[in-house]
C-alpha cells in the first residue's frame, strides 16, 4: 500500500517548510510527493487541481493519502464532502497530520447505509465553517489595510523589480559591458527583471518598422474571481501570467473581480486556457465556476464584436 502525500501553497512568497517538518516527523515510509505549482490558490476546487489530480489518477485502493493538514487540500465544507466522497469511492484512506482535523477518523461511515457517520459530518462542516471565517476575516483586515494605504497615496499591487530610480543606472552598466547575471546580483533581482529593464538594448531587439500597423492597445475588463483563481493554478505564457499579476483586485460581497488590462488577444488567449470550466476534457463541472467563466466569455467575446468593420 502506498503512501501519497499532497503538499500546497498559496502564494509564490511562501514555502512548504512548515508542511515539509510535519510530514517529516509523522514518520511516513517512502512517500510519493504531489506538490502543486506554487500559487495554488485554495479557492480552486482540489478536483480541479492538476497535482491532486495526478494523485488521485495514481492512487490504488487501499493507498493512504497524507496532508500536513487539512486546509491545504480543502476550503470548505462543500470541498470536504466531495473530497471524502471521491477518496471512498476510490477506497483511498486519508491522515492529517496537525490541526485539528489530526484526531478524527474522518472515514467513519454508517456500516448500514454506507454515508457519513452524522457526527462526523457535524463536526466536519462546523471546524471547516470556523477556518472560512477565520480566513474571511483576515481577508477583511487585508483590504481595508489596502484602503488605508491607498488614501495615503500609497498604490497596491506588485512593485517594479528594478526601481525606477535605478534604471538608469542599470542601463548605463549595460551599455558599458556589465552582465545581464552581474547587474542581477549587484541589484539583487532576477535576471528577467534586469532584461526588462534594457530591453530595447538587447542585441535581438527588433526596432518597429515606420509602416508598421500600430499595436493594440491594452483593454481593461473585470475578471470573475473563480475564473482568477483557475488560471494563477494553470501553466500560462509569460504576457498571460504578467496580465493577471498585475490585475487589481475589487471586492464584490464575499468574492472579487480582477481587473485585468491586457490586449485583446491576452484576453482571448486567457479566455481559453479556462475552458475546462464549461465542463471540457473531463473536468467536473461546477456551476458557479461555469457561470464565471461565460460571464468573462461575454466581455471578451464584446472587444471581438466592438472591434468588427
Amino acid at each position: 500500500m502506498a503512501n501519497l502525500v499532497y503538499k500546497r501553497v498559496s502564494t509564490d512568497q511562501q514555502s512548504t517548510a512548515r508542511q515539509d517538518l510535519v510530514l517529516a516527523e509523522a514518520g511516513i515510509d517512502a512517500p510519493r510527493v504531489f506538490e502543486e505549482e506554487a500559487g495554488t490558490s485554495s479557492r480552486l476546487h482540489p478536483l480541479q487541481r492538476p497535482k491532486f489530480g495526478e494523485l488521485l489518477t495514481y492512487a490504488r485502493p487501499g493507498d493512504t493519502v497524507h496532508i500536513s493538514e487539512m486546509f491545504r487540500l480543502v476550503r470548505g465544507n462543500q470541498h470536504i464532502l466531495d473530497v471524502l466522497e471521491v477518496l471512498h469511492r476510490d477506497q483511498l484512506a486519508l491522515r492529517i497530520h496537525d490541526g485539528a482535523f489530526s484526531a478524527m477518523d474522518l472515514t467513519a461511515r454508517h456500516p448500514r447505509t454506507g454515508e457519513l457517520l452524522s457526527t462526523v459530518k457535524f463536526m466536519l462542516q462546523t471546524l471547516a465553517a470556523a477556518g472560512e471565517l477565520q480566513r474571511d476575516l483576515q481577508r477583511e483586515l487585508t483590504y481595508d489595510g489596502l484602503r488605508a494605504a491607498e488614501a495615503k497615496g500609497n498604490k497596491g499591487g506588485r512593485r517594479p523589480a528594478v526601481a525606477a530610480t535605478k534604471t538608469a543606472d542599470v542601463r548605463t552598466a549595460y551599455l558599458e559591458g556589465r552582465s545581464i547575471a552581474a547587474l542581477a546580483r549587484d541589484h539583487g533581482v532576477s535576471r528577467g527583471a534586469i532584461r526588462t529593464a534594457v530591453g530595447d538594448l538587447l542585441p535581438d531587439h527588433t526596432a518597429i518598422e515606420e509602416n508598421a500597423p500600430a499595436p493594440e492597445l491594452p483593454v481593461t475588463l473585470d475578471m470573475p474571481g473563480k475564473v482568477a483563481d483557475y488560471l494563477r493554478a494553470t501553466e500560462l505564457e509569460p504576457a498571460e501570467r504578467a496580465a493577471l499579476d498585475h490585475g487589481v483586485t475589487v471586492r464584490r460581497g464575499q468574492g472579487y473581480t480582477l481587473r485585468v488590462s491586457a490586449v485583446p488577444a491576452v484576453h482571448q488567449q486567457l479566455l481559453a486556457r479556462c475552458q475546462p470550466l464549461d465542463g471540457a476534457q473531463g473536468v467536473p463541472v461546477i456551476p458557479a465556476q461555469r457561470k464565471a467563466r461565460r460571464e468573462y466569455g461575454n466581455r471578451v467575446n464584446a472587444l471581438t464584436r466592438s472591434a468588427g468593420p
